[in-house]
């Protein structure tokens, strides 16, 4: 078990600076390392291993109190094989990218998914995010996935970065738990998921076809990809019409409209609970 280190005291230790330098993409790129925050993303990252048996965990930053008070965290690290920091406040606040910082920042192999293997493990139900720019948003779709036992995330690449610091606390650890592929062309998404036996959906608030419609007709059951656009504009046309359909999530009330993550969500579920259903399926999004 690796000992913990000796306290860091200045905030320009080379371990520090090297740290720091991952809140930037071209250094995450680099050392294909990036930051994991707070309890909870520190524990999934001390838990998870790369395909080839590799801790995904190779470091951790952590306040004499963060260390006290998460001590079952920092064992889990050490388990792993991290080596563990302990450092005084303001350097571990200096790594962190937070304004309200936890205590414990990792810092974790990246860990996305050949497309190829995804594709290899025959998925019922995928995310696709096409131009999706906001990491909050990306991280929270992300989320949404996993809750809702998709088999994988796919980030096209016009999205954002899956390692964006933000992206990576709006997950909540799901990071962590599914597959997923980064920098894929949105053609080649759509074309190897439609080979692999997957139904294409487009997420659109103009779309044709509506989403309570689509579980009433039992249509919802198959292997399913849902592809999300920007938060802003949607779809472009030419994204749009790769998909098998385009599909509208319902307004009942006088919303304009819903979020990126919120529709996400409820497109994802009702996948999920079409596919789960025996006798067919009721509308997810009625009054």
């Amino acid at each position: 078990m690796p000992p913990v280190t000796p306290e860091l005291i200045s905030p320009r230790s080379a371990r520090v600076l090297a740290a720091r330098r991952l809140a930037r993409r071209n250094f995450r790129g680099k050392e294909r390392l990036f930051l994991a925050e707070g309890p909870q993303a520190v524990r999934e990252a001390a838990a998870h291993r790369a395909a080839g048996g590799d801790a995904t965990l190779v470091e951790l930053f952590a306040t004499p109190e963060a260390a006290e008070r998460y001590a079952d965290i920092v064992g889990e690290a050490r388990t792993a094989g991290a080596r563990v920091h302990l450092a005084p406040e303001d350097v571990v606040a200096d790594i962190s990218t937070t304004v309200t910082p936890q205590g414990l920042v990792g810092v974790c192999r990246f860990l996305d998914t050949p497309f190829e293997e995804i594709l290899g493990a025959r998925p019922r139900l995928v995310a696709v995010l096409a131009h999706v720019r906001d990491p909050g948003n990306a991280g929270t779709v992300l989320r949404c996935a996993d809750a809702a036992g998709a088999d994988a995330v796919v980030l096209t690449d016009a999205s954002v970065d899956l390692y964006n610091p933000k992206a990576v606390r709006a997950s909540v650890g799901s990071l962590f738990h599914l597959p997923v592929a980064v920098g894929v062309p949105v053609e080649q998404a759509v074309a190897g998921l439609r080979d692999a036996g997957v139904r294409l959906l487009a997420a659109d608030g103009a779309g044709e076809h509506d989403l309570d419609d689509e579980l009433d007709k039992g249509a919802m059951g198959g292997p399913t990809a849902w592809v999300f656009g920007n938060e802003a504009w949607g779809l472009p046309e030419e994204t749009r019409a790769l998909a098998d359909a385009v599909v509208r999530v319902p307004i009942h009330g006088k919303a304009e409209s819903l979020n990126l993550a919120t529709a996400a969500a409820v497109c994802l579920y009702a996948s999920a609970r079409a596919q789960r259903a025996s006798g067919g399926c009721r509308s997810v999004t009625a009054n």
